[in-house]
């Protein structure tokens, strides 16, 4: 979105379509929804500046809930959003580590900003983009504790709080892309590879503690080598896809806790609140060494159940602890599958069956597959070079049955083992 393009939202005319079309399908009946907007006296610029929000409103209630309806959004700021329940927990951190006003450096959108306003804290959301920030202006406009300022992170000043003293909280998401000259928004920017190009930089980010409490959003995939010396790193899922790895410094950072693996939501579904609403369920593991002292679980012989690590758990280098808590050990070095004898379940894998081992050759398996009558197959693949796409079009399946093929390693053998998902662990 460009300078223009905000002005043409951000009138009281392009509001009040937002509202009136908020029920606009523009993606299934674009033709349609053109001129439902024309019809109602939009220009073509206001029309397609419309659209664009309802598309995005719609995308960002799977990240956002019924928040997303009132905001606004640019592709990029929406990617890179926090969802709602992960924002709710950051909020929650930082108020179990005493803070009372927090300046979110590279604010975005403002998804976080708003989960610190709404627990109360005082906000400074700081932002160097101008259009980003005018939407983050928006967004957090119900908040009287919130404002937004237009800023490098590196130049807002910490110590002049909003009306008193100073921020002893501090929430950095870097900015790990940048804008391509002339590009259109979709597009429109490119990763940067070294940390240091990052805004702010990571060495700008971890200085900021021990002065103050601090937590930093980095993508869930960074480097282990990038990460601090001190602190914790948490790696978060949710509903199976991981989503970020945070890194706590300060007070945040909990005592004896150097890394930790969050999922949740996960496969035990949700609890109920006192309100009658819906809370995720959240799941965690920890440990006091840091990610290069993990160890993995011995390896042994397949049992009676498989079970696939959280990506969180696999990020976090949890594998090994994993299997031990199950009493279970590793099918092959170095592949993130774990079996145990027992039928247990966990919240922090998903869990198979065993049916039969098979030897991993596509003829082999087709003609296994027909005379069962497995006509709808999961693949799952891990440590073997194997595409899966490919591979099921070399099946031919036919048939009722469904079941779940997971073609790896056990030892050092390629394996095809047919397996059936097994109940979800309870919440």
């Amino acid at each position: 979105m460009d300078r223009d393009e905000l002005v043409a939202l951000l009138t009281p005319e392009a509001m009040a379509l937002l509202d009136e079309f908020a029920g606009l399908d523009t993606t299934a009946d674009a033709l349609g929804a053109v001129t439902a907007l024309r019809r109602a006296g939009a220009d073509a610029r206001t029309s397609a500046a419309v659209l664009t929000q309802l598309r995005l409103r719609r995308r960002a209630r799977a990240k956002l809930g019924p928040f997303a309806d009132r905001m606004l959004f640019t592709d990029d700021g929406l990617a890179q959003a926090t969802r709602l329940e992960v924002a709710a927990r950051h909020a929650q951190r930082f108020r179990d580590a005493g803070v009372r006003r927090i300046a979110d450096l590279g604010c975005g959108i403002g998804a976080d900003a708003m989960a610190f306003a709404a627990l109360g804290f005082d906000v400074a959301a700081v932002e160097l983009d101008e259009v980003t920030a005018a939407i983050a202006a928006h967004n957090l406009a119900p908040f009287p504790n919130a404002e937004v300022v237009h800023a490098a992170a590196e130049d807002f000043d910490l110590d002049a709080g909003l009306d008193s003293g100073g921020f002893d909280g501090v929430w950095l998401d870097p900015a790990r892309r940048a804008k391509r000259r002339g590009a259109t928004e979709r597009g429109a920017s490119r990763r940067l590879a070294d940390p240091a190009d990052w805004s702010p930089s990571l060495d700008f980010a971890f200085g900021l503690a021990p002065e103050r409490s601090v937590g930093v959003k980095l993508g869930p995939a960074i480097d282990h080598e990038l990460l601090p010396g001190h602190g914790e790193a948490q790696w978060v899922s949710v509903r199976g896809e991981l989503v970020e790895c945070a890194v706590w410094l300060g007070a945040t950072a909990r005592p004896g806790v150097r890394r930790s693996a969050l999922v949740i939501d996960g496969r035990g579904g949700a609890v109920a609140r006192a309100d009658g609403g819906r809370a995720p369920t959240a799941h965690e593991l920890t440990s006091a060494t840091p990610v290069e002292e993990a160890r993995d679980a011995p390896v042994g012989g397949l049992g009676a159940r498989l079970h696939e690590p959280d990506p969180a758990v696999i990020r976090g280098r949890f594998v090994g602890q994993l299997a031990r808590q199950l009493d279970g050990r590793m099918i092959a070095p170095g592949i993130a599958w774990i079996t145990t004898d027992d039928p247990v379940a966990t919240p922090f894998a998903q869990s198979f069956d065993v049916v039969e081992v098979l030897k991993l050759d596509a003829g082999a398996l087709k003609r296994e597959l027909r005379a069962r009558g497995i006509g709808a197959l999961e693949i799952k693949v891990r440590g073997v070079d194997l595409d899966p796409a490919e591979f099921r079009k070399r099946l031919s399946l036919r048939g009722d049955a469904s079941a779940t093929l997971i073609c790896t390693r056990l030892g050092d053998r390629r394996v095809a083992i047919l397996a059936e998902r097994a109940p979800a662990a309870a919440a």
